[in-house]
């Protein structure tokens, strides 16, 4: 029964994934069964995938085997192309004429520079669409029973990268106004400055009993969380990254709605 519905696809309208263009495709923050269809679509028209770090290798194996695989992962700590290199490497692929996947972990608007690629390409007359994914900080908190909304404790959400360009704590962060402007924080690449973050935001009036929770490889057979609390945030140490960090009241319901248990892990397409 179930192939028979996957067959239907053979058949979907999916738009062409053309020569000398490129796709820059969120891949969701873990199993391969968070992929859209659209993104499945383009790793299997691909010529060429450039892929992040954080892609598991679950998802690149859905595309056929001829296909060219090109790892361009940007890890903290650890050597990592250029942002600038991985850019000219797309323009050039392009302009050979190859369909070119640009395959990034999660969403591409959502603190995968998405937006830079995606200028320059433009930049450069190179054709290119955006096929959207599930982000972590969405799809990554639901695996570990955290609904980043509910309407008996907040109405706003903030979403926060942990660190600038130069790999520091964002300096350019009005820290007052982000502790102030929502009861919920999500916070994508925090894990190494989380102590720093935490002192910023306890300065700012959030409270040290607030519940933090850090979700490392979401949505994975490897998935670990980590409860405590904002104020003894900086005693956390060997958190597994990649980790998406969230911090309110939200906690809360995750020993209600926890659903990913270990039955679960069995079924490797999430």
């Amino acid at each position: 029964m179930a192939d028979t519905h996957f067959a239907h696809l053979a058949h979907a309208d999916f738009p062409p994934f053309m020569p000398g263009s490129v796709w820059l495709v969120g891949a969701g923050p873990g199993g391969p069964g968070l992929l859209t269809l659209l993104g499945y679509h383009a790793l299997g028209q691909a010529d060429v995938i450039v892929h992040d770090a954080l892609v598991s290798p679950d998802i690149l194996a859905l595309a056929p085997p001829h296909v060219e695989r090109v790892h361009a992962g940007k890890r903290g700590g650890k050597p990592s192309p250029k942002q600038a290199d991985i850019t000219i490497r797309l323009i050039d692929l392009a302009r050979q004429g190859k369909r070119v996947l640009r395959l990034k972990g999660g969403d591409p608007f959502m603190f995968g520079r998405g937006g830079e690629e995606a200028g320059e390409l433009a930049r450069a007359g190179v054709p290119f669409r955006i096929v959207p994914g599930i982000s972590s900080g969405l799809g990554g908190l639901a695996y570990a029973g955290l609904p980043v909304t509910h309407r008996d404790t907040n109405h706003a959400v903030i979403f926060l990268t942990g660190h600038d360009e130069s790999g520091a704590v964002p300096g350019a962060v009005d820290w007052p106004a982000i502790a102030r402007a929502a009861p919920v924080i999500v916070m994508f690449m925090a894990v190494k400055h989380l102590p720093a973050i935490a002192h910023r935001l306890l300065d700012a009036g959030r409270m040290p009993d607030e519940a933090l929770t850090v979700v490392s490889h979401a949505a994975s057979p490897r998935q670990v969380v980590v409860e405590t609390s904002l104020g003894a945030a900086s005693g956390l140490t060997d958190i597994p990254t990649p980790a998406i960090v969230v911090l309110g009241p939200v906690s809360r319901y995750r020993h209600n709605l926890d659903w990913y248990v270990d039955e679960v892990r069995k079924h490797s397409f999430g």
